[in-house]
């Protein structure tokens, strides 16, 4: 019996110290994406371009940055982009809300706390930056957050929307510019013929 007990010690230990040895960590998103392509999906190395809204050209650099992301993960699925022969336009919005859970992790807005909105990258919602405060006394726990990315991929031919995906994350990482790579992964999982529904994909990334 002793014996047994000091086996399920050695295994406990050893999870714990490959647990606290690990270099990855999951970015899990919750993925949900629709399309309509109107005849054959895109074929590889199909042409795109980029399409900013008024907000976006405002955000600049860091629209810049989402974007240079995003030309990296649509890559990989196969297009290719070449503004000038462009057979589709793809808008990227993404945005981090960062929300204050307040003392002992209590929040009296629906687990929520009294957050602030934080943009990353522009959309139609406009750039916005504030603060947040917690309520009561006690000890804050730490800032949550929360992210969105999405999607759509427009036919220049009809103008009309072929291709819209997005993805939904939330947890306590800060650095969203680590984060955004492995969800623009996860939004375009399954492309161009995504399953219906939603999913949850995990994507590793360096710790």
């Amino acid at each position: 019996m002793k014996r047994a007990f000091a086996v399920i010690l050695s295994i406990a230990a050893m999870a714990l110290l490959m647990a606290g040895c690990s270099t990855v960590r999951v970015v899990d998103s919750d993925v949900t994406a629709f399309y309509n392509w109107n005849g054959p999906p895109p074929a590889p190395a199909t042409p795109y371009r980029f399409e900013r809204l008024p907000s976006q050209q405002a955000a600049g650099s860091s629209q810049d940055h989402v974007e240079g992301l995003a030309r990296t993960a649509l890559a990989k699925v196969g297009m290719e982009l070449n503004p000038p022969a462009a057979r589709y336009s793809v808008q990227i919005t993404a945005n981090t809300q960062i929300v204050d859970r307040g003392p002992y992790g209590y929040s009296p807005y629906g687990g929520f706390g009294f957050g602030s909105g934080v943009f990353v990258g522009g959309g139609s919602r406009g750039a916005s930056v504030g603060l947040s405060f917690p309520i009561g006394g006690g000890i804050a726990e730490p800032p949550y957050f929360k992210r969105e990315l999405s999607i759509v991929m427009r036919d220049l031919r009809t103008n009309q929307v072929s291709f819209e995906t997005r993805a939904l994350h939330d947890g306590v990482w800060g650095d969203t510019l680590a984060v955004l790579p492995a969800m623009l992964d996860s939004a375009l999982r399954g492309f161009p013929q995504p399953p219906p529904g939603t999913r949850r994909i995990n994507v590793e990334i360096p710790r």
